[in-house]
């Protein structure tokens, strides 16, 4: 959730009503930040804090010494299921409620280690054994561990330490024989197959295939662009009074091509889609899955083995360094108000982020000289006595000339160079005005709250005597004046609506016996690019962005003349939307109105609907216009229908539609196959054949005869779904790219080899550009690819 929980959001919304209007009229008319938070931080009572506490402690993000022995004997009767994915998160919940140095945490680190054998993640399994054995696992359960460290060592081809741990592990048993008979028994005879298994890798150690590699690298850059951190030498900066700072084609560009690259300047995960805990609930606990349990809340990387921090149960991590890593930076301050910041929302928490990473010596210097230097009235503080003279600390190696200058476009540094750090995020435009004043006020209350925890955790931190090194993170600057603070935390909340970018991820959907792949793009994190915050909107782009963690990519999804102005879009799309509603949207929330070419021609066009939600004339199949009444566009029919009898039978079709989903997800596949035929008869004698239901129709045809094994007529409807697809979303678009997968794996199954692997590259063109290499989808397309170009591949079984 960007802004604050909803309870909180009204809480404010009620407490503004109730202000003077003299009160609101000085909120709402202040010229600077600086006076909107002042004015509102006054208001903030006791009583608001103590409701704003309870909220917060709906999330349970402290440990809890109860938590670990349940979420283990969950995870045991999911492990049981063989549901070894859904055991591994409940596992990871209980090592993040475990204190150190615990039984609790060795035994749940161990028992996940058993579900990542199973998945086959044997490197992470091995890791999960060390963990486990370096917080006190009990010596009596040592030889079964020992037993999945060899025979994933074993697995991985390391026979040599696979031998060595089973010598170690016969040692021990010698040594001290502390099993009952029947497990002493068990054991020793999978020792021997285990060593059967060492004797007969050792002697055929060439025969054995290995696996595909799954890493491609990317397109590199090039030489680096001497203007714009992170862009290829194709792009340069512009600015002018209508568009602001903008980029724009230094030279032609071919679609495809690597135009920006640019590491978050900071990411938060976003906590997923499911509401807090609330009181009442069966369970204290929360076995949900959230994106908490599956992303590293650093670096973005997927992972099952999350790395819980030592003292919250909500932040996880990929590995030990980008726990400690975190830390350093931001964590050692967000860790003790981690409820708080679910509660005030993603916003507010990314730009508390923005503030810790260049740290606030830097916030206090940057706000106060830039608005020296710049005239910037938006931003001018209150003067202080003594500010801060020197640069402790800076994000990513910039220089007090870096920072600080004349310079001719905003967020350069004195050599016209714009860079990727807290300079070029400052210079973002915050539209202060254009917010509502309940807006501001609403921002301004939550970051006011937000200090005077950041106060009381310093003032604790120190009263406890934590070590140095953690009471320097944690309290750096935190004795200078936090109003300084509050109003660049302020600034940043105001910008993200803005220039916030979503982070995306593509997940697939669907269970083990769908053999084709159904995708659908998550937003996974909240993040700050500078540089590509610097693109301007268009509902029909000329560029994509896709994400590796949290890195963004830009390429061109189109030929870009020299001059032309490099665009993407925000969300509202000419295939998605009408022209109406995208201007609605794109006004609300970025304070624009687009005029695009998309929405210039669409409004100019008559005002025809889209083809993907058109009806088609019962005798002639021409597509109807009109209003209340549809009238044929055919001049020599004169078929007539009334909207609302055409819309009562799109509503009953889609209906059927989900009914014969419903057949197909049961495993009633012939049912399901009648009931969809009797659907796309119905279409076809009242909607276009470009509508989105025909095209659902179509689909959910392609994967029943998938699962009855008829590849070839599976094909023939998948070919139908491209079409529609195409028609709305266009032949290289991201869309098309994913309807072009599934055809391929169709076509792959059904050993279609030239068919399939002219699927593959198209498909395998498409999504190059707007997914990456490194997507799930392009390495399956090559893999593929590789088995069909191989002469004895056979495919057995579903590809998921």
């Amino acid at each position: 959730m960007d802004l604050p929980v909803d309870e909180w959001k009204s809480y404010l919304l009620n407490k503004w009503a109730l202000l003077p209007k003299s009160v609101q009229d000085e909120i709402s008319t202040a010229e600077t930040l600086s006076g909107i938070f002042l004015h509102s931080s006054s208001l903030l009572q006791p009583e608001d804090e103590v409701f704003l506490k309870q909220l917060a402690s709906a999330y349970l993000v402290e440990k809890d010494c109860d938590a670990p022995l349940f979420y283990r004997e969950e995870g045991n009767k999911t492990f049981q299921k063989k549901d070894y994915m859904g055991a591994a998160v409940l596992y990871s919940k209980g090592v993040s409620h475990s204190r150190p140095n615990t039984e609790d945490i060795s035994l749940c680190y161990a028992n996940r280690s058993a579900a990542l054998f199973h998945l086959d993640q044997y490197e992470a399994c091995l890791e999960d054994i060390v963990r486990a054995g370096m917080h006190g696992y009990p010596e009596r359960l040592q030889p079964k561990m020992m037993l999945r460290k060899a025979e994933c060592l074993v697995n991985l081809g390391r026979l040599q330490e696979a031998r060595q741990t089973v010598i170690h592990l016969e040692s021990s048993l010698n040594a001290k024989p502390t099993l009952v008979s029947s497990s002493h028994q068990i054991l020793q005879r999978n020792l021997h197959h285990l060593k059967v298994k060492i004797r007969e890798k050792e002697n055929l150690p060439e025969t054995f295939p290995k696996a595909l590699t799954r890493a491609f690298e990317d397109m590199a850059l090039g030489e680096e662009n001497k203007q714009i951190s992170g862009a290829s030498l194709s792009v340069s900066l512009h600015t002018d009074p209508l568009k602001g700072r903008h980029l724009v084609a230094a030279k032609d560009i071919l679609p495809g091509e690597l135009l920006v690259k640019e590491d978050a300047f900071v990411s938060v995960l976003n906590p997923g889609e499911t509401p807090p805990l609330h009181y009442g609930l069966e369970n204290k606990w929360d076995t949900r899955v959230t994106n908490g349990d599956l992303y590293c809340h650093r670096c973005l990387k997927h992972t099952l083995a999350t790395v819980p921090c030592g003292g919250c149960s909500y932040a996880r991590y990929c590995s030990q360094e980008c726990m400690q890593k975190a830390w350093e930076c931001y964590h050692s301050t967000e860790c003790p108000l981690g409820g708080l910041l679910l509660t005030l929302g993603v916003f507010c928490h990314v730009a508390l982020r923005i503030t810790l990473l260049a740290r606030f010596e830097d916030v206090d210097r940057v706000v106060r000289m830039l608005c020296e230097e710049t005239g910037n009235k938006d931003i001018c503080l209150p003067e202080k006595k003594n500010p801060v003279k020197t640069l402790h600390c800076t994000n990513r190696g910039e220089s007090e000339n870096s920072i600080i200058g004349e310079t001719p476009i905003p967020g350069c540094n004195v050599h016209g160079k714009y860079e990727s750090n807290y300079n070029a995020v400052f210079s973002l435009l915050p539209h202060t005005e254009k917010h509502s004043p309940e807006h501001k006020f609403i921002c301004a209350i939550s970051v006011s709250a937000l200090c005077k925890q950041l106060r009381a955790a310093s003032l604790q931190a120190r009263t406890m005597h934590l070590k140095s090194s953690k009471l320097e993170a944690v309290t750096p600057g935190l004795c200078a004046d936090l109003t300084i603070w509050g109003v660049a935390i302020l600034r940043h909340m105001l910008q993200l609506q803005c220039n916030a970018q979503a982070i995306t991820s593509i997940r697939h959907t669907g269970s083990r016996e769908n053999v084709i792949t159904n995708s659908r793009q998550v937003r996974l994190a909240t993040g700050i690019f500078p540089v590509v915050s610097l693109l301007n909107h268009s509902c029909s782009p000329n560029t994509s962005v896709s994400f590796t963690s949290t890195v963004a990519t830009i390429r061109a999804t189109q030929q870009i003349r020299k001059g032309q102005e490099i665009v993407h879009c925000y969300g509202p799309h000419e295939s998605r939307m009408g022209v109406a509603e995208r201007q609605k949207k794109l006004s609300s929330q970025y304070f624009f109105d687009c005029i695009c070419p998309a929405c210039h021609t669409e409004t100019l066009r008559a005002a025809a609907e889209p083809k993907w939600e058109a009806f088609c004339c019962n005798t002639c199949r021409a597509l109807m216009q009109g209003n209340d009444v549809l009238s044929c566009n055919n001049k020599s029919c004169t078929e007539s229908v009334s909207r609302d009898h055409l819309d009562s039978r799109l509503r009953d079709l889609q209906q059927q539609v989900y009914m014969a989903q419903k057949l197909l997800r049961d495993g009633k596949l012939e049912k399901a196959v009648q009931q969809l035929l009797g659907c796309r008869e119905a279409a076809e004698s009242f909607l276009s054949a470009e509508h989105t239901v025909v095209g659902e129709i179509e689909d959910s045809l392609a994967q029943a005869y998938a699962a009855l094994g008829d590849w070839q007529t599976s094909a023939t409807h998948v070919r139908k779904s491209v079409r529609v697809v195409e028609a709305r979303h266009g032949p290289s678009s991201v869309e098309i790219g994913h309807e072009l997968f599934k055809l391929a794996q169709v076509l792959f199954n059904g050993l279609a080899v030239p068919e399939a692997l002219n699927a593959i590259w198209k498909a395998e063109k498409i999504l190059l550009v707007h997914c990456g290499p490194e997507s799930d989808e392009v390495q399956e397309l090559r893999e593929m690819k590789s088995c069909l170009l191989g002469s004895s591949f056979i495919p057995v079984g579903p590809l998921v």
